[in-house]
């Protein structure tokens, strides 16, 4: 614990008559249905709404808490020590480093202790100060896993009051008016709001990002909340990248001559988004240009070709997720991090099911039979999260090739 954070520590408590210490509480999560959660305040002051998910990873929480598919929600980490080795301005997946982050808050079980990492600038506390993110420490996260579990995904607030002063019943009214996730489009307030190139590689131990060379292919991405090292391996593997906001229309997209569609991640209900982003996507397969795409970008495809998608129970959030290849019968783990999937049963004719999740036998993964497009539900950028399925960019790479050919 830093002096600051000591210091902190001592004013935040308050002494019994007998001489006990008992600390004062300083946050609280407040649940749609009245459940009042208490706990330590950190991060940011204040307070803030969303949808209150858990996220299994053991690491990455950096990458995590700067995805901009978490927009609208409140991260709770299943694994009890999260900010060990602090934060870091290289691990930021927001492209956009001045953007507010999109996740709400986060819920924590330990306190945080100071940085152990050579590559740590700065500790986790200060840092969710400088990006204002809600956040209380101290709670029993299994507990709330368990409630999520049962109960499904609860809209909250979390509030941060170093005084632990709150009004607790306009924190209730707060949290039982928000609006539920379902009907809400969450890509305005997370892709970019014109076109840019994009060059930086992969990161490279003791040497850091490095820059594109001679470029195979162009690809156009559409961004629904695109993270920056998805972008990486693409430009890794040899394309020339240009970064296309999620609201440009199918003739801004082709005029760019792609060679290939990369259909980002994002956040929110994909039904919403695809009332602008489904008539691009469908220009974009009518004239059979290579289309790869992951999390929100996979129901996006999905939806593009007729298929339907819903709501999940509690989602699938973490980087420890089993997916099977149908084709292969190969099991990849897998970096997630969605609330709706694409629903199955309604895919077309023409969309073959490709991955299944282990978890849940939700749908993971399609490939149309009369198009050079596909696309998966998890994160094959794995940032965090396994490599399991990087090859998936050298298939896209391949579809591209083989265009070229014909």
């Amino acid at each position: 614990m830093t002096d600051t954070q000591d210091r902190a520590a001592k004013a935040a408590t308050t002494t019994t008559t007998a001489g006990w210490t008992e600390p004062k509480v300083t946050a609280l999560l407040v649940l749609a249905d009245g459940t009042v959660i208490e706990g330590f305040g950190l991060g940011a002051e204040g307070d803030a709404a969303g949808e209150v998910c858990f996220n299994t990873a053991m690491t990455g929480y950096e990458e995590i808490l700067t995805d901009p598919s978490y927009a609208g929600q409140i991260i709770t980490f299943t694994f009890p020590h999260i900010g060990n080795v602090g934060t870091n301005e290289e691990d930021i997946e927001t492209v956009n480093m001045a953007a507010a982050s999109g996740v709400r808050g986060v819920v924590l079980k330990a306190q945080i202790t100071d940085p152990s990492n050579y590559r740590a600038t700065a500790n986790l506390d200060q840092w969710l100060k400088r990006r204002g993110i809600v956040g209380l420490s101290g709670i029993d996260t299994r507990a709330l896993t368990a409630l999520i579990r049962d109960k499904g995904m609860p809209n909250a607030v979390i509030a941060h009051s170093p005084t632990g002063t709150f009004d607790i019943e306009a924190l209730k009214q707060k949290a039982a008016a928000l609006h539920s996730m379902d009907g809400l489009d969450l890509v305005p307030g997370v892709t970019s709001s014109q076109r840019y190139p994009w060059s930086e590689t992969v990161w490279v131990w003791n040497e850091g990002y490095g820059a594109a060379g001679g470029a195979r292919h162009h690809v156009v991405a559409l961004d629904y909340g695109v993270k920056r090292n998805i972008l990486r391996l693409l430009a890794n593997a040899g394309c020339k990248v240009t970064v296309v906001p999620a609201t440009a229309s199918a003739e801004d997209v082709l005029a760019l001559k792609p060679d290939g569609v990369f259909l980002s991640n994002g956040p929110g209900d994909p039904a919403a988004t695809g009332t602008y982003a489904v008539p691009v996507i469908q220009a974009v397969l009518e004239r059979k240009i290579p289309t790869f795409g992951i999390c929100l970008g996979h129901q996006m495809l999905g939806l593009a070709v007729g298929a339907k998608t819903l709501k999940m129970h509690q989602g699938h959030h973490g980087a420890n997720h089993p997916v099977k290849d149908l084709d292969t019968g190969k099991v990849e783990i897998t970096s997630m991090n969605h609330g709706f999937a694409v629903d199955e049963a309604t895919l077309p004719g023409n969309a073959r099911s490709t991955h299944v999740s282990l978890f849940d036998g939700s749908n993971a993964g399609i490939t149309l039979t009369d198009r050079p497009a596909f696309s998966v539900q998890y994160h094959p950028e794995a940032s965090p999260g396994p490599m399991d399925s990087h090859y998936l960019f050298d298939r896209f790479i391949a579809l591209m090739d083989e265009a070229k050919k014909a």
